[in-house]
């Protein structure tokens, strides 16, 4: 797929989501309020433990729940299966006569979309946040620069796993039992909740070194907030570079499985 080609289809998909102003203005606003809940249950955390929880002074954590709420709807963390009802219905088979690797079509479509959720479902959040709680600036001006390749990564990882979930289709017809146990996953190890840094520090290294979650929010949360400086900004952007090589790799041999279990059955 040509560049050009990419990005008449991403374009295509913001103008596609921009068409949802009522869905954007509802989604932009439950996002708010469920911030504000979240924000004050960390920050009675950070009061309780002294001013400082898991690393995280309060301000940190304020703007690690606003960071988060606003990546919810840019990484489109949960409700997506529009392959798996392709796959579903059998109009799968017209994509793949298509001269475009459907991956490149999904991908390009999913980043227009993570753009118009930037442009809305990111900055309003954020603004709340900064209007309404103590917020964290970056001093670092590295920051302001590490942090829209780290959002772009956290797309790319999110969008490889939604697109392996929707591809267990090919054998299971119905994904409902992989899609909740997605949704138990990626929520309870991204640290959306709360920074994984509140677990005991075993699970925290395990999340960090063997699953690509953390890349989805809390890394690009933790690169906001400037948890562990420099170096550890640096690290936990490679990390999410690694995962965006693993993940799209695996993404494109399941798929090529798949279609081959299509061809042989006649699909």
């Amino acid at each position: 797929m040509s560049a050009s080609m990419m990005f008449a289809v991403a374009r295509a998909g913001f103008r596609r989501h921009a068409t949802y102003r009522q869905a954007t203005v509802a989604a932009t606003a439950t996002n708010s309020v469920f911030g504000c809940l979240r924000a004050y249950v960390l920050l009675a955390t950070a009061t309780g433990a002294g001013g400082v929880a898991g690393g995280y002074t309060g301000e940190q954590l304020s703007t690690y729940v606003w960071i988060g709420q606003g990546l919810l709807g840019v990484v489109l963390l949960w409700g997506w299966s529009d392959l798996a009802d392709r796959v579903r219905t059998g109009e799968v088979s017209s994509d793949l006569l298509r001269p475009v690797n459907p991956i490149w079509t999904y991908l390009a479509t999913d980043l227009g979309r993570a753009a118009h959720a930037f442009c809305t479902r990111m900055i309003v959040p954020l603004a709340v946040g900064a209007s309404l709680f103590p917020f964290y600036w970056p001093n670092n001006p590295i920051t302001y620069l590490l942090l829209p390749v780290s959002i772009t990564a956290a797309v790319l990882v999110c969008f490889c796993l939604r697109y392996l979930v929707n591809l267990t289709s090919f054998w299971l017809l119905d994904i409902r039992g992989v899609a909740m146990l997605w949704v138990v996953l990626s929520g309870a190890a991204s640290g959306m909740y709360f920074p994984l840094a509140f677990l005991p520090e075993p699970v925290t290294a395990l999340l960090y070194y063997a699953t690509p979650f953390p890349s989805i929010m809390q890394f690009p949360a933790d690169i906001a907030v400037e948890y562990g400086g420099l170096s550890g900004q640096l690290w936990r952007l490679g990390l999410q570079v690694l995962w965006c090589v693993i993940c799209l790799a695996l993404a494109w041999s399941v798929q090529r499985r798949a279609t081959l279990k299509l061809v042989i059955q006649g699909g």
